[in-house]
């Protein structure tokens, strides 16, 4: 299996910064820049470099689903704010389709619990110095996609004006769920609107959340290891059918799993049972 990662080299002495020609909303752009580069800045937005063990800089600059295309700019900026190096690339309309989902009146006029959202924000700006995450990730249950990140969300046909920002996998009711990377467990919540729900900082600025669990095997405050169990799957909050939600946040931006893991479809893999028959 091969995953299409784009790493933006600095070679020793060079003057410029290699940059993809393009890339795609809601993937993550992975930098690396001299010892010197403090920030990158690419649009209105400017994300931390952090030190490489080996030497160097490292950092994540998210392109949020809602980016706008075109042409931008990303520079590496030093700890006064001087560019130090930049180069060019496109961002490109990742043609996210339209989904309708079917629920119960009483889900949809479901509101979060008086701490939800806020607690939900704080854990998004939250960035920790310690690195704990490694590629690849882990994928936290072993069940086919069953919707996409990014996918705008009508719910009964109304459209919600939102888009969906994670994946959802099948995982029927109990199946245990796995950190993807190491980090640092912040929140384990029973949530009305997001049910059961635990989010992981894997410092950096990568984070991760789940959501709609039955129970809890992590409490908040506790170190994970990656594909160590932290709940199980279930149909708590707004949700229609057991299952996993899950989400990434590179510095507090959502964006596509599907660019940190291989998910199948289920369309696929039902296809692929098939085939194997055969």
């Amino acid at each position: 299996m091969r995953f299409l990662v784009w790493v933006l080299a600095w070679p020793v002495g060079a003057q410029t910064l290699d940059l993809p020609g393009s890339i795609v909303q809601g993937k993550t752009l992975r930098i690396r820049g001299p010892a010197s580069a403090a920030t990158a800045r690419m649009g209105d937005r400017t994300v931390r470099m952090f030190a490489e063990p080996g030497g160097g800089t490292f950092g994540l600059m998210p392109i949020a689903a809602s980016e706008k295309t075109g042409a931008y700019r990303l520079d590496l900026l030093d700890g006064k704010n001087v560019a130090l190096t930049g180069a060019n690339l496109e961002v490109v309309d990742a043609h996210f389709p339209k989904q309708n989902v079917t629920i119960q009146p009483n889900l949809v006029d479901l509101q979060p619990s008086p701490d939800e959202n806020e607690s939900a924000r704080a854990f998004r700006k939250s960035e920790s110095e310690t690195r704990y995450w490694s590629e690849p990730l882990a994928v936290p249950v072993s069940g086919c996609m069953t919707s996409a990140f990014g996918v705008a969300r009508y719910l009964n046909g109304t459209p919600t004006g939102d888009y969906h920002g994670g994946l959802d996998q099948r995982a029927p009711a109990g199946t245990p769920i796995h950190a993807v990377a190491g980090g640092v467990v912040k929140i384990v919540r029973a949530w009305n609107l997001r049910g059961g729900t635990v989010g992981i900082d894997h410092g950096q600025g990568l984070e991760s959340m789940y959501m709609h669990m039955s129970r809890f095997a992590v409490a908040e405050g506790a170190t994970v290891q990656r594909g160590d169990v932290i709940g199980y799957s279930g149909s708590t909050g707004r949700s229609t059918a057991p299952h996993l939600h899950w989400m990434l946040y590179v510095h507090g931006v959502l964006v596509n799993p599907a660019d940190w893991v291989h998910v199948p479809p289920c369309s696929a893999a039902k296809t692929a049972r098939k085939a194997s028959k055969k």
